[in-house]
């Protein structure tokens, strides 16, 4: 029996690529416990499945990678690696590091057909220039959990609406209970927050202009947008004290019923129930629609495996991601890391309601966000979430948080 060739790699520092006919070299940052048991599956499978193919594993730690990535994708390049979509694969695709994979997505040859139409909901994220640069294969879904209980004692239905959504958060804390919970103290909650606002008031595509650098933030668009947070900020419908809380510290109050709902992602579900929370008592249902006619993108934080253009073995490169675009390898990945596959026609883990639900509503969503600070450079990410918070506490400050961010803007895109 072959054996997987593994190389740990827990800091920045000069790796072996070379490839040779026959061995495909891997680098993943799937250190941690459940990617690393994916990948272990995905290999062996391949392995067993391809076995003239001898795999060479190089695996990082996440801060190591992220220092390592562009040095090994110019001096040592592997034959896949791993990333992300939307704008955090722009960089190496405008340097040329990444290869063109367009063909894998319009072959209608492969095991599950034609990937535009298995995978068209994610195909917006994974394109660049008209072109297709890898492949995805695990995301997770954002929205808004919820007490079942506490709509039900009050006669809420789930808001479809933004009208519905703004009058459950007045009739909620009626009742002395706080609408939304959120804890700010690492920023990337309000993000989560602007987001959705923004993908439900102007759409995907001002989405991915803003995280470009095209829009100014003192645009009318973004204006548009916290107006609609004002709706909720001003009349006090977030968890007072939000900025001295992490995000698990503001699940406490959800759990004790003090407050109803969260604007967060699905791996908020199991600290929820270990709270004490069921299936009977926690709900989830999608962002309301803000702008009617926009098309609903989500927020989906978004995994892939790309070919360096400089890799030495492109032939079984592109067998590895035809095969990681399969079902029943997305279905099986996607049981180990607790998240869901992108193939439409994956399953999910039975039982498991949030699962589904999420699985439902990214399968037929317009396009995939990859969250603000995934979709926007780190220092105008860094920047822009700063002022997200302070606005939360301090609203009258909005206009010139605004156009700090728009000198911030200037500065990072020029």
């Amino acid at each position: 029996m072959k054996k997987i060739i593994i190389s740990l790699i827990m800091s920045f520092g000069i790796i072996s690529s070379t490839s040779f006919a026959g061995t495909l070299v891997i680098n993943t940052d799937t250190s941690d416990a459940a990617p690393k048991a994916a990948f272990e599956y995905i290999i062996k499978k391949f392995e067993d499945e391809n076995p003239d193919v001898t795999v060479k594993w190089n695996v990082f730690d996440h801060e190591g990678y992220k220092q390592s990535i562009r040095n090994f994708l110019n001096t040592d390049p592997p034959d896949v690696a791993n990333w992300y979509a939307g704008n955090r694969m722009l960089p190496f695709v405008r340097a040329g590091l990444f290869e063109d994979v367009s063909d894998i997505w319009s072959d209608s040859g492969w095991v599950d057909g034609n990937l535009s139409e298995n995978m068209e909901h994610a195909k917006k994220s994974m394109t660049i220039g008209g072109k297709q640069w890898g492949i995805p294969y695990t995301y997770y879904q954002w929205g808004v959990y919820y007490r079942k209980d506490i709509f039900n004692n009050l006669g809420i239905s789930v808001p479809k609406t933004w009208d519905e959504f703004v009058k459950a958060c007045e009739t909620i804390k009626a009742s002395g209970v706080t609408p939304i919970t959120i804890g700010s103290k690492y920023l990337w909650t309000t993000a989560g927050v602007f987001d959705y606002l923004n993908l439900r008031t102007n759409g995907y595509e001002f989405h991915m202009d803003l995280t470009l650098g095209k829009v100014p933030y003192t645009d009318a668009k973004v204006q548009a947008v916290f107006d609609k947070w004002d709706e909720l900020v001003k009349p006090g419908y977030f968890l007072e004290n939000h900025a001295a809380l992490s995000w698990q510290e503001a699940l406490t109050p959800m759990i004790n019923g003090e407050a109803a709902m969260y604007v967060m992602g699905n791996f908020a579900v199991a600290p929820l129930k270990e709270g004490g929370l069921n299936d009977d008592t926690l709900g989830f249902f999608q962002f309301p629609e803000i702008t009617p006619g926009i098309p609903m993108a989500e927020e989906a934080p978004t995994d892939t495996v790309h070919i360096p253009s400089k890799a030495k073995n492109k032939t079984d490169a592109k067998r590895f991601l035809i095969f990681m675009s399969r079902a029943d390898v997305q279905e099986e990945i996607n049981k180990i890391l607790g998240q869901l596959p992108i193939n439409k026609n994956s399953g999910v883990k039975e039982g498991d309601p949030f699962l589904s639900a999420g699985l439902n509503m990214l399968n037929n969503a317009y396009a995939m966000a990859q969250f603000y600070d995934r979709d926007a450079p780190a220092q105008m990410a860094s920047e822009g979430m700063k002022g997200f918070q302070e606005y939360m506490s301090n609203p009258d400050r909005r206009q010139k948080i605004l156009e700090r961010l728009e000198k911030v803007r200037q500065r990072v895109y020029k």
